[in-house]
């Protein structure tokens, strides 16, 4: 397999001002030797989280972005090993912890202004450090969601945390989708502990160095953490830190650990005024390489997502289901937005119902779209960002398949190819000569077992009939059959396996996708391209 036909080279990235390309003497844009194990659900990230912080000691460095952070939430589900307080220990261990939480917007429109603020004030009172960060595009967010832990002289200790999980409540989950604890105001149709699904890949191997080079870039960003005059002055009166201060050089990366190849994928908005020093016009790699990897697809493309919902976005993937006439699309999304009220639904639904009808276009009945559900009928929320194509490529990170993860907030994805071809039939499912890879079909097939309520074969490397893309497929749609015809029967006998719903977006009048389709485009699913590039439809 030739890499370079599935990962984005120094000059594909599209952004000259960063050093994540220049780190490496020979120049690729991508990092070989890695061992990525992907940690599904919340509550497995927590642990593993939570053990490595606890044995960090005196010099080691912690760094972390996030969303949103409670310091509250319990990594570990009891008292003792919540965020903040786990963190405010690191620090007065002589970890040197340093945070970029995004500011957020205020808290009477939904978002998480204060518990941020909150998070940072117990850091810094620990001897951490932790900035609040708005240097992003009206409207935007820090989106990307990291933890690297460093250890001088021990570096096969080194880690790092990417995906799509923050440190905040609701995210405690585990494979029963019983929901976290300490859950966050949500549609009602989530219950009172809604349900979520989720992905964290835990990172060892040189990889480590390019996530911490992502974090320094935005550390060492010389300008002011917002613009707003506003913004600053309330930051003065709660004495909020403003100002970074000097992290230790950079170690060196750690040794090898595997065999899975990464290449770390941002998105960077085109922020007007001076921009960022490291990504002058915004950076588009996560877009960028989608769009690369779609080219090759040609089996099976393995969507989840928590939104679906550009139609600017969807038709790269319909180009590529019309190109190819054996190539399927599975997507598992939530069944029902996070917020459901006269004004929010439609805002929500309307981009959603046309990338569906752009991917049909494409696709037709090739195109299966999924909700998930627990085994107590309850809507299971799905936050992952995941993206397997034919058993190959695999991305997973903080982006969701829209025009504002590809184009408008901060995020971070990483695309894996794995040295190791998978013995499974059928063993090449596209036909390129690629080969299937253990690791993508592991995540794939892991994936599909929990929301078929199957089983693994008993020998990890046992013929499997999931492996083959028409054979998954089709137990989606006998999956999702059976359990809407139970639905429709009024629950009478047993409820079948699995948890998969047919996904069918509510009706819109067209008097509704009139009023919403403008706050859509300017609120929901903005565009942060430059505006030759959106002039031309490019990325």
């Amino acid at each position: 397999m030739d890499l370079t036909d599935w990962l984005l080279t120094p000059g594909e990235r599209g952004n000259a001002a960063t050093r994540l390309d220049s780190r490496r003497p020979d120049g690729t844009a991508w990092s070989a030797g890695n061992d990525v194990r992907p940690l599904v659900h919340g509550a497995r990230y927590f642990r593993e989280l939570l053990a490595a912080i606890r044995a960090q000691r005196a010099g080691d460095l912690l760094l972390f972005t996030d969303w949103r952070g409670d310091p509250d939430e319990r990594l570990g589900g009891d008292d003792g090993s919540e965020v903040g307080q786990v963190l405010g220990e690191a620090a007065e261990r002589g970890v040197i912890v340093k945070g970029l939480v995004w500011r957020s917007h205020l808290d009477r429109f939904h978002f998480s202004q204060e518990q941020n603020r909150h998070l940072g004030e117990e850091i810094e009172a620990a001897g951490g450090e932790c900035l609040l960060d708005m240097r992003v595009r009206p409207g935007g967010s820090h989106h990307q969601k990291l933890v690297v832990l460093r250890h001088p002289g021990r570096p096969e200790r080194d880690i790092a945390f990417a995906g799509g999980i923050d440190l905040c409540h609701s995210r405690h989950d585990t494979a029963a989708h019983l929901g976290d604890p300490q859950p966050v105001p949500f549609a009602a149709e989530y219950g009172p502990r809604p349900p979520w699904h989720d992905v964290q890949l835990a990172i060892r191997g040189p990889a480590v160095g390019d996530i911490e080079a992502t974090f320094r870039e935005r550390w060492d960003d010389p300008a002011p953490l917002s613009r707003s005059p506003v913004t600053r002055l309330r930051g003065l009166m709660h004495g909020e830190d403003t100002h970074a201060n000097p992290l230790p050089p950079q170690l060196p990366d750690p040794p090898p650990a595997g065999t899975h190849t990464v290449q770390v994928l941002r998105t960077y908005p085109n922020r007007l005024g001076n921009g960022y020093g490291f990504a002058h016009d915004g950076e588009r790699s996560v877009a960028r390489g989608y769009l690369k990897a779609l080219r090759r697809a040609r089996a099976l493309i393995y969507l989840e997502d928590q939104y679906l919902w550009s139609p600017h976005v969807m038709e790269s993937f319909a180009e590529a289901l019309a190109a190819n006439r054996d190539l399927r699309l599975i997507a598992v999304i939530p069944s029902v937005p996070e917020w459901t009220g006269r004004f929010t639904l439609p805002m929500h639904l309307v981009g959603r119902i046309a990338a569906l009808e752009k991917l049909r276009a494409g696709g037709g009945g090739r195109v299966a779209v999924y909700g998930l559900e627990n085994h107590a009928v309850t809507p299971v929320y799905v936050h992952a960002k995941v993206c397997v194509i034919d058993d190959v490529w695999a991305s997973v990170g903080s982006d969701n398949i829209n025009l504002r993860s590809w184009t408008h907030d901060s995020e971070l994805a990483c695309a894996v190819l794995d040295e190791r071809p998978d013995p499974r039939e059928p063993r090449d499912p596209g036909g390129l000569g690629d080969g299937a890879r253990v690791y993508a079909r592991d995540l794939r097939l892991g994936l599909s077992r929990e929301h078929l309520d199957t089983d693994p074969p008993e020998h990890p490397r046992a013929p499997d009939g999931l492996c083959d893309p028409v054979t998954a497929f089709d137990a989606f749609a006998a999956c999702a059959a059976a359990l809407d015809a139970w639905h429709e029967s009024g629950h009478r006998g047993p409820r079948p396996p699995g948890r998969l719903r047919a996904y069918r977006p509510p009706d819109l009048s067209p008097m509704a996708k009139r009023l919403s389709l403008p706050l859509y485009r300017l609120l929901v699913d903005p565009d942060g391209r430059p505006f030759s590039l959106r002039h031309h439809n490019t990325y």
